[in-house]
């Protein structure tokens, strides 16, 4: 990037010349001072890195109004503090990112509240493992909107003290510091659709996330120092005088905190102040930091602004290295999967009620067809029986009547011999007839019978798709109670290897070296020209192992194949720290885990895990059998390979612990081991 030139005249004939990344004058607009100085930083904020902005000078050269200027009567004039929280408002998701801010003063050495007066008194915390400064006594707000945020400043600003002086009619007293935290949910990552299917050959599908999202917390910090002063001129007396002491004091910590930066000095005097504690991630640490430095134009402080100059071009020199925080959201991936499985209940809920419902629905459809059977089939019956008993009854009474006639007048019966002759036959007819009615009568009771049998088989086979609906409900709840028992190992599983995985991390960090993460690997020299394989104690197993017989070991050597290296990384040090126990070895070279180091080691180009992957091949190599494996397999040219290729000094540590267990089986071995590595 092209530096802009300074010029400040010494006098009429001499000036000195200075570089800085950009050179603004007063006449700059608030706006462009802003994508200057600030709009980078906020960007970064936005993905993932920390940031800060702060500015530095002379009392009375304009510094809050740059950071702090609200812009209520002229929007124009708005100060970086809300330009920047205006870009970061209008760029997160609110469903699903946060943005909290704290405002505070640093004021005689004491952190005070300035959203809260009543706490003046904040404590700084620093975390022994990361050394990240946080502090937990503060205010912390949710912004939503511009307006809250501008409300929330102008009530900091109205407690921050300030004091009328020769310099300055409103002289700022203390540092002003501004943090923001954003918090953003990286999208699209780790859902997939899980399938589960029944004996019933239906399938239920569910949305869900095996893995927790990702989420990227930055940290925008906005510092507006109290101006530095020199007693004679700003005319301070009594209180006014200890504020001056005060502020010259934490402004002078902070120039030897960048002397020593600039120069490279091995000791940074960060605790001589608590600004310089609070700005320690902004100077030499993983924060993209930009520095207003602000100067007058009077040639009567000609000093304090070739001081202020000079302060800025040791900034200058100060490198910091960026890093990008991400971690996984496990409380979101709880509550994820806890909607998930109401969701189920309740659908299962419904899908009872509903099976019960129609089951009931067939059953009293049923009863009421059989019953209006039976009942219209005895009313035929009735009919029938009465119709045909009445016509019998009729010709009875007929044929009595003509017996009678025929008795009482025998010559007339003779007579009427033909006429009763065919009366006779009339008769017979009519009892044929009745006989076929009758019959007929009987075969459609017959057929009302057999309706009646059929609706009661109808009913039978209701019944028994009851019985297997039931069942299939039965079945169904049983398959809920697996998943919910699979849902709860997924993440206790989910959370122990996450609690493994930052053990492991701290332990590299503190640079304990290899030795605690594959135990007895510290021990390999002693172990050269022995192959007898190494005792462990019969203590208590270590939660690795339980967590191993937990999740399978054929699903653990599983995940060296991964396509994420987090997840390869994750599984080569379980495998390793399992190598690590006798009683594992056996079962790991049988489950291919030997054949999956060496894999590994040919074709991973990430260095730890090729490093971690030649610690459980040296752990391995304890064991002859596994030794002739090793060998076999080409093990020690890919171990040749892998050293010439290391930059880590940690890497040859294991590559050559490897070496040594091989080199401990007998001469032909050892011939073979120096000739790969071409020392014949």
């Amino acid at each position: 990037m092209k530096l802009k030139r300074l010029k400040l005249r010494k006098n009429n004939w001499e000036s000195e010349t200075y570089e800085f990344d950009e050179v603004l004058t007063e006449f700059s607009s608030q706006k462009r001072v802003y994508e200057v100085v600030a709009k980078p930083v906020v960007e970064s904020v936005m993905e993932g890195y920390n940031g800060t902005v702060m500015a530095y000078g002379q009392t009375g050269t304009g510094k809050t109004f740059t950071l702090g200027r609200l812009g209520e009567e002229d929007t124009a004039a708005r100060g970086i503090m809300v330009r920047a929280m205006e870009d970061i408002l209008a760029d997160i998701a609110p469903e699903t990112d946060s943005v909290s801010v704290s405002y505070l003063q640093l004021y005689m050495e004491m952190i005070q509240d300035l959203l809260d007066p009543v706490n003046d008194n904040i404590a700084i915390v620093e975390d022994p493992r990361t050394g990240d400064v946080s502090l937990p006594g503060a205010t912390v707000v949710e912004v939503r909107d511009q307006k809250s945020f501008v409300d929330l400043l102008r009530v900091g600003e109205a407690h921050r003290v300030a004091a009328n002086t020769k310099l300055n009619t409103e002289s700022s007293r203390s540092h002003a510091i501004l943090m923001v935290n954003v918090r953003r949910s990286v999208k699209g990552r780790s859902e997939m659709d899980v399938s589960i299917s029944g004996e019933n050959g239906h399938s239920l599908s569910m949305m869900g996330s095996l893995r927790p999202p990702i989420i990227r917390k930055s940290k925008l910090v906005v510092v507006d120092l109290a101006g530095s002063e020199r007693i004679d001129k700003s005319g301070s007396e009594g209180h006014t005088l200890e504020e001056a002491k005060s502020i010259n004091l934490s402004l002078s910590a902070l120039g030897k905190c960048i002397n020593a930066l600039a120069e490279n000095s091995p000791h940074v005097p960060v605790r001589d102040s608590k600004l310089t504690r609070l700005l320690k991630d902004s100077f030499g640490g993983t924060a993209r930091t930009s520095l207003v430095v602000t100067i007058g134009p009077s040639p009567r402080h000609r000093g304090e602004t070739t001081s202020t100059i000079m302060f800025g071009q040791r900034a200058m020199k100060v490198e910091n290295m960026v890093k990008l925080k991400e971690e996984f959201d496990y409380k979101s991936l709880c509550r994820r999967l806890d909607i998930e499985l109401d969701k189920l209940i309740a659908e299962n809920e419904r899908q009872r009620k509903y099976f019960d419902d129609e089951v009931e629905r067939m059953r009293a459809e049923a009863q009421c067809r059989i019953a209006e059977a039976e009942r219209e089939c005895k009313i035929t019956l009735e009919n029938e029986k009465m119709k045909y008993h009445q016509e019998y009854l009729d010709s009875i009474k007929v044929l009595e009547e003509k017996w009678k006639t025929h008795q009482k007048s025998p010559k007339r019966q003779i007579k009427e011999a033909e006429s009763t002759s065919s009366d006779i036959r009339e008769a017979h007819n009519l009892l044929q007839d009745e006989k076929m009615l009758r019959q007929s009568a009987e075969d459609e009771a017959s057929d009302l019978m057999n309706q009646i049998t059929h609706w009661k088989k109808l009913e039978a086979t209701a019944t028994a798709e009851v019985v297997k609906l039931r069942k299939m409900l039965d079945t169904e709840a049983s398959q809920k109670e697996k998943l919910e028992e699979e849902i709860g190992v997924l993440r206790s599983q989910l959370l122990q290897m996450s609690m493994e995985a930052d053990e492991t991390r701290r332990s590299l960090d503190k640079g304990d070296g290899p030795g605690k993460i594959f135990p007895g690997l510290d021990s390999l020299a002693s172990q050269t020209g022995s192959s007898q394989p190494r005792e462990h104690s019969n203590g208590p197993k270590q939660p690795i192992a339980k967590l191993s017989e937990q999740v399978g070991l054929q699903k653990i050597l599983s995940l060296l194949e991964s396509e994420e290296p987090d997840v390869r990384v994750h599984a080569v040090k379980v495998v390793a720290n399992l190598a690590a126990e006798e009683a594992n070895q056996e079962k790991i070279v049988e489950a291919g885990g030997l054949t999956s180091l060496l894999v590994l080691l040919r074709s991973s180009e990430d260095e730890t895990i090729r490093r971690v992957a030649a610690g459980a091949i040296a752990n391995l190599a304890m064991n002859e059998t596994n030794q002739d494996l090793i060998m076999a397999q080409g093990g020690v040219t890919l171990l040749s390979m892998t050293a010439s290729d290391a930059e880590d000094p940690q890497t040859l540590r294991m590559v050559a612990g490897a070496i040594a267990n091989l080199c401990g089986n007998g001469n032909f071995k050892f011939l073979l081991v120096i000739q790969e590595f071409g020392l014949l």
